[in-house]
C-alpha cells in the first residue's frame, strides 16, 4: 500500500502541474480586487448551456486563488458548460503570532464576497456570457471552496439576524461539493488544513456563535439538490467529515448524494487528467442537463 502522505503529495503536483487557463472575459461584481468574476463559454460552440459557479478551495488562505482551480473549470467547458470560477477575499498572507500557515479566511468578508458573486452572477452572465442559461445554474466548490458551495446554496435558511440570509431558496438546479469542509465540528476534531476552521470564524471565542452562520451541516435542511463526491483515500479533508454532514442531513429529513471514489484522495476531483474528474464532470451534467 502506498504511504498516503507521498500518494496525497504526488495528487497534489498532477492537480496543479496544468497550466492556467485564461477566461473569455472577466467580470467585477464589486471594487476590491478579489471581488471578480470569470467567465468561460462551452467551447463546443453551444447556446443556452447550463451555467457551473465555481468556488476554489485552499483553506480561505490568502495564497490560494482561483488560478488553480482554472483547469477544471477549462475541463467543465470542454464539456460544454458556460462556467463562472468566483474569486472572493481570504484570510491574510501573514501567519497570525506563532503561527505557521497563512490566516484562513477574513470574518465577515469572504462570505459577505461569496453573497455579493452569486447574487451578481445572473445578472454578469447575462452581459458578459450570453451562452449561458442563467436558469440552470449548478453550483460546485472544492475543500473549502465546497464548504461555501454549500453555504451559499443554504443562505435562505440562515438565522434571521444574518446579513446574508435570503428570503428564499437561491435559484440553483443544485449543488456539487468537492470534498467540502461540510461540518465543522468534525473538521475542528479532525484537525482539517490545521485548524483553518477555528481561523475562518475568528478564533475559538466566536466558534458558537459564528458557527450558527457559517455551518453547512448547521443549515439543513435546504430542499436544493446537494451531491457530495469524495475520495476515499482523502487525507486532506478526510471522508469522515463527509460522512458528519450527510448524517446531519439525514437526521434534517434531507437526502444528499453522496459519490465515494475508490483510491482517490484530495485532488483528483480537480485534476482534468485524473478519471476522477470525469466522474464530477457527470455528476454535474445530471443536475444541469
Amino acid at each position: 500500500m502506498p504511504d498516503p502522505a507521498a500518494r496525497d503529495a504526488a495528487e497534489e503536483a498532477s492537480a496543479f502541474s496544468h497550466p492556467a487557463v485564461a477566461p473569455d472575459v472577466s467580470a467585477a461584481y464589486g471594487a476590491h480586487p478579489d471581488q471578480v468574476v470569470d467567465f468561460y463559454a462551452p467551447r463546443d460552440g453551444r447556446q443556452r448551456a447550463p451555467l457551473v459557479v465555481a468556488l476554489h478551495g485552499g483553506a480561505w488562505r490568502a495564497p490560494y486563488d482561483r488560478q488553480h482551480l482554472t483547469p477544471f473549470v477549462d475541463f467543465l467547458a470542454r464539456r460544454g458548460f458556460a462556467v463562472a470560477n468566483v474569486e472572493y477575499r481570504r484570510g491574510s498572507a501573514i501567519p497570525r503570532q506563532g503561527g505557521t500557515a497563512p490566516v484562513a479566511g477574513r470574518w465577515p468578508e469572504t462570505f459577505d464576497d461569496v453573497a455579493a458573486a452569486l447574487d451578481a452572477v445572473p445578472r454578469l452572465a447575462a452581459e458578459h456570457l450570453p451562452q449561458a442559461d442563467p436558469r440552470r445554474i449548478v453550483l460546485t466548490g472544492h475543500s473549502a471552496g465546497g464548504h461555501l458551495a454549500l453555504w451559499a446554496a443554504a443562505r435562505h435558511v440562515l438565522p434571521p439576524d444574518a446579513p446574508w440570509r435570503l428570503p428564499a431558496p437561491p435559484a440553483l438546479r443544485g449543488v456539487v461539493a468537492l470534498a467540502p469542509i461540510a461540518h465543522f465540528d468534525r473538521a475542528v476534531e479532525l484537525g482539517v488544513c490545521g485548524g483553518a476552521v477555528t481561523q475562518l470564524l475568528g478564533g475559538e471565542g466566536e466558534f458558537d456563535v459564528r458557527a450558527r452562520h457559517a455551518d453547512p451541516a448547521l443549515l439543513l435542511p435546504t430542499g436544493i439538490a446537494t451531491t457530495v463526491v469524495q475520495g476515499r483515500d482523502d487525507i486532506v479533508v478526510p471522508q469522515a467529515v463527509a460522512d458528519a454532514y450527510v448524517e446531519a442531513a439525514a437526521k434534517a429529513g434531507e437526502t444528499v448524494g453522496f459519490t465515494l471514489l475508490q483510491d482517490v484522495g484530495h485532488f483528483p476531483l480537480i485534476d482534468p487528467a485524473a478519471d476522477a474528474c470525469a466522474v464530477v464532470a457527470e455528476e454535474i451534467a445530471q443536475l444541469a442537463f
